[in-house]
């Protein structure tokens, strides 16, 4: 933290130029990360993909699954409904 306290301008500095994050440690025990932003939302977006991935792959176990062409004649009945 001492370090953190006396170094914040090129600790930014070197995270934004280099992506890579720096660990925050208080009594040597990690506390925090220091992350530039864009590799943050990057680390966002793609636990969200994973998520959706486990998601579709727990609804395939679970039999919750369509297959390609039931979705394809499911989206020509509801267009041939609506133009009618």
């Amino acid at each position: 933290m001492t370090y953190l306290k006396s170094h914040t301008a090129d600790l930014l500095k070197q995270i934004n130029d280099t992506h890579r994050p720096v660990i925050i440690t208080q009594n040597g025990e990690s506390r925090a990360v220091l992350q530039d932003p864009k590799s943050f939302e990057d680390m966002r977006k793609a636990i969200g993909i994973l998520k959706l991935i486990s998601q579709g792959e727990e609804d395939i176990k679970k039999g919750k699954a369509k297959t390609q062409q039931e979705v394809f004649n499911n989206i020509e009945e509801i267009l041939k409904m609506k133009s009618q």
